[in-house]
């Protein structure tokens, strides 16, 4: 069975690497791709969260990275014959968001959606937070 692992992944941090090898060990295939979110201002450029995903799936051989910017996410579904849309969720403000899409992800092209739980240890890891402390160490010029 082929699952799809989406994210905007601006930057790819901990938590997403440690679903991403949860998800391997679940499925035939994982595609981790990077996705357009128009909530969201891209800090990283494609090409690099796409090198960073690669390094994040050394050694896991069911695991393929790509990238979809245009579209829905079921279209690519669709096209990759992907049943599955993984999704990490740290506490229930992921779930209240997450829940309502993929609801619409099931209405529209019968994908079920499997969430995984977030490590307790990685949690408070987000993307935002991880840009942000990396922020810190600038200095302005």
């Amino acid at each position: 069975m082929r699952a799809l692992f989406p994210g905007s992944f601006d930057p790819v941090t901990q938590g997403h690497q440690d679903v991403l090898r949860r998800a391997a060990l679940l499925f035939d295939e994982v595609v981790v791709c990077v996705m357009f979110n128009a909530n969201k201002t891209g800090r990283f450029p494609i090409r690099e969260r796409l090198d960073r995903l690669r390094a994040a799936a050394t050694g896991l051989s069911n695991v393929t990275v790509d990238s979809h910017i245009g579209g829905l996410l079921v279209d690519y579904c669709r096209r990759g014959g992907i049943d599955v849309v993984i999704r990490g969720v740290r506490g229930t403000g992921d779930l209240d968001h997450e829940v309502p899409m993929a609801r619409m992800n099931h209405e529209l092209a019968g994908v079920e959606t499997f969430f995984i739980a977030a490590d307790p240890a990685l949690a408070h890891v987000s993307s935002t937070l991880v840009t942000a402390m990396g922020q810190q160490d600038r200095v302005p010029e």
